[in-house]
Formats: C-alpha cells, structure tokens, sequence
C-alpha cells in the first residue's frame, strides 16, 4: 500500500552506471528519509558466495547464502561515507565494490531464487514510508505502490565516461573500453534476466541525465516529492 503523505516511498530505477546511488543519496539527505541501495545488497551475497567459495553457477547454494545472511544498510547524510553495507554484522562498504565482486554480481543477481530472497527483504524496508529506494526492479516489482517512480536514462558513452571517474577515484585504472563493454553486457543481462528484469514502470516518470548534473536530477525528483509531501528529517537509520 502507498505510504502516508509525508512518509513516502520513493523508488529509483534505471541501467548500470546512470547515477541512481549518488541521486538517491541526494534526494534522501533533502528529504530526510533512509536511503537503499539494493544494488550493493545483490554485491553483499555476491561477496560472501566469493568468500566462501561458492560457484555462481550453484543457484540453489547461493540462493540458501542469501536466506541465512543479514544484510543491513546505514544511511547518514552527514557521515564522510554515507551509506555503508553490513553482512552478518560485518562492514563489507568497500569490499562490495572490489573489481572481483563486480566481475560476478551480474550471474549472481541473475538468479530467480536470490532474487525472490531478495525482494522479501527489501519489501520489509519499505513499511512506514520515508525511504528512498533505488535498483533495476523496484517501480515494477519490489515497490509497485510507490508513491514516487522514476526511471533514469543516459547514454552509454556517458555512463561508461562515469562510471570510469568513479573506479579511477577508488583507485583502479580500466580502459574506457572495457568498461563500456562491461556495462553494455550488463544492460542485456538485466534487461532480459527472467525474474524481475529492468524495465520502467508505466507510471514512472523518465529522466534522461545524459546532460544532466546529479544535483539537477536530484532536483527534479525532489520536486517530484514535494507534489506528495514533505519528509521528516532523522540524523541516520539502519535497516
């Protein structure tokens, strides 16, 4: 069901490297709420199948990883890192974004039963309302009763010229074309995966960032927001 007036949810979807984590940061931080990003949960169990050697071929093995982990989020707009990931009561913030962890998350997010594992729990986030949400799937399929949708697009050029800034920051040196493979391979797989694939909801509404600042896409959805109401502002929340 949607969420009281000034509690909403919000719900973030768009392909790989687009800006839905900055954005959403952004947007949560304004309007005070928590701030998911499911993507960086799909990482988490993708770590911990890595870390326990369990082959991303075995969908039953890593399927049974997800159900027994405890993945938890902390969001904090006034922490140096805002968003942190928790498995089983260990931080994994930076482990989950290593070269090795990207490498596999795509086969691993790809499998039906982690991805109703999932869904579970990212549904249980939701209640209550004053949360921001972003992923692949969730004006569609985890949060369908959002009382905000949006879908963020961008070209492949930009988001690989991005996503490149981001990995050259934390320290790693990939070619431009590479990466541009990379991406382009996981806009099919996520589009055409069976269970939950990317896809834009009817009712979302879609914004090109392709010429567009994080902050002025930020704008626009806040804008979006303060159509349905205002937001609360707690110091941080782990869920």
């Amino acid at each position: 069901m949607p969420s009281s007036k000034d509690r909403l949810v919000v719900a973030i979807d768009g392909p790989a490297g687009v800006g839905k984590s900055t954005v959403a940061q952004m947007v949560a931080a304004e309007l005070g709420y928590a701030c998911i990003d499911t993507g960086a949960m799909y990482r988490a169990i993708t770590f911990k199948a890595l870390e326990k050697k369990v082959s991303a071929e075995d969908d039953a093995a890593v399927a049974s990883l997800a159900r027994e982990a405890h993945v938890e989020q902390e969001y904090n707009p006034t922490s140096q890192v805002k968003l942190r990931t928790f498995l089983d009561g260990r931080e994994v913030t930076r482990e989950i974004r290593s070269r090795r962890v990207s490498s596999y998350v795509s086969r691993v997010s790809a499998i039906p039963a982690l991805r109703v594992e999932m869904v579970k729990l990212q549904r249980r986030f939701l209640g209550g309302g004053g949360i921001v949400i972003e992923g692949r799937d969730m004006g569609t399929v985890v949060a369908p009763d959002a009382d905000v949708k949006v879908f963020l697009a961008a070209s492949v050029t930009e988001r690989t010229r991005r996503r490149h800034g981001d990995l050259v920051e934390a320290g790693y040196n990939i070619p431009l074309e590479t990466l541009r493979n990379e991406i382009t391979r996981r806009d099919h797989a996520d589009s055409t995966r069976t269970e939950s694939p990317l896809a834009m909801a009817r009712d979302a509404v879609l914004i090109d960032t392709t010429t567009m600042s994080a902050q002025q896409v930020a704008a626009e959805i806040i804008k979006l927001c303060r159509k349905k109401g205002r937001g609360r502002k707690p110091a941080s929340r782990r869920l």
